[in-house]
């Protein structure tokens, strides 16, 4: 049964991303011939009106099929005003915006209802403990920070109190010589309330490479909070734009091979959302919201056949006052789908990479 949630959920991602594109067309008077679900041989169809409706074989993706997306294309006269590359340059770009458009409100919409109905606020206390982690070693669920390394910052709000916390041990350093990441930290040294009796006990962090810090290994615990549409929809935006830079930020730096490391592909994806699924229904909203999410972003990369690519030459077409040649379109379009072919095939070795490791562990 969770494998054909995730399936329907993948699935209604992918409609409502094209769903974008296929409304739009039609208001700005375009086209649309075919908005199919998926790739491959025609599984069923159904023809109303002008467009034919469909799903496919292979359940990779989907695509609406607007008159004249093609320059060579030839185009029956009596439709061909109502053409893709007929239309002014601001038509072209709202349609193919349109779809990671969706994605992204629909995020942002999901981000906003979960947190108006699930609020939840972080405690000072113990949440989870990750398994081999330095703090499996001294710490237990339940146990109340007090200070970190003696200091406890009393005069701050919780929240801010613990990311000065996290701040402090991220500031611990090596103990010896670094060589490819880092053998031995310096240890921190925790204030803890256990069963209501103080003491303080050393910890030696470790070093993660991925975050680029020292780490001891536990989350803290939450509890339910009450809040207004107001704050929900803050907390939303402030998600989207956080995910947003660090996409950007891992891109961007893509050449790297920790960055290239934090890439998953869609089994990495799926086994997340099986475990999720089992953890509860709001867990599993905010996964589909970030999925969203970066389908809506990934989309507007400026690469062809990505949405981005296409809006990214319309805009080149509007400053240069005429279109790109057919020749470099096409040579954009190769190199194109050669960098998502390599991006695919990055997702796909991490994502084999984690099961044969330490797996997608989410809990």
């Amino acid at each position: 049964m969770n494998w054909l949630l995730i399936f329907l959920g993948f699935s209604l991602l992918i409609i409502l991303h094209e769903a974008g594109h296929f409304v739009v067309a039609k208001a700005t008077g375009m086209r649309v011939e075919r908005f199919f679900l998926f790739f491959g041989p025609t599984i069923w169809s159904v023809r109303r009106g002008e467009t034919e409706y469909g799903i496919k074989a292979i359940p990779l993706g989907g695509y609406v099929k607007i008159t004249g997306m093609n320059p060579e294309e030839e185009i029956p006269p009596e439709v061909e005003e109502r053409a893709y590359y007929r239309q002014p340059v601001w038509k072209r770009i709202a349609v193919i915006a349109a779809g990671p458009a969706v994605n992204i409100v629909l995020a942002f919409a999901i981000f906003a209802f979960v947190y108006l109905v699930n609020a939840q606020q972080v405690t000072q206390s113990v949440g989870e403990v990750r398994n081999g982690s330095p703090a499996a070693k001294v710490l237990e669920p339940g146990d109340q920070i007090l200070a970190v390394d003696g200091r406890a910052f009393p005069g701050l709000e919780r929240e801010e109190r613990l990311d000065r916390f996290k701040e402090q041990v991220a500031s611990h350093k090596c103990a010896g010589k670094q060589v490819d990441g880092c053998a031995a930290m310096t240890p921190v040294a925790l204030r803890i309330s256990r069963n209501g009796q103080v003491r303080t006990i050393a910890v030696t962090p470790e070093y993660d490479k991925g975050q680029e810090r020292a780490l001891i290994g536990f989350a803290y615990g939450t509890e339910p909070d009450e809040i207004g549409l107001g704050t929900a929809v803050s907390r939303a935006r402030d998600t989207v734009w956080l995910v947003t830079t660090k996409t950007a930020s891992i891109f961007s730096r893509i050449f790297e091979s920790e960055q290239r490391k934090k890439i998953s592909g869609p089994v990495g994806i799926s086994d997340v959302a099986n475990q999720t699924i089992e953890i509860g229904v709001y867990p599993s909203l905010l996964l589909l919201a970030l999925v969203s999410l970066s389908l809506g972003l990934i989309n507007l990369l400026p690469i062809l056949p990505l949405d981005g690519g296409h809006i990214f030459w319309s805009l080149f077409e509007k400053l240069r006052g005429r279109p790109a040649s057919l020749q470099v379109m096409e040579r954009a379009t190769a190199i194109g789908f050669v960098l998502v072919v390599i991006l695919m095939f990055i997702g796909l070795t991490n994502d084999i990479g984690r099961l044969n490791g330490e797996g997608f562990d989410v809990r």
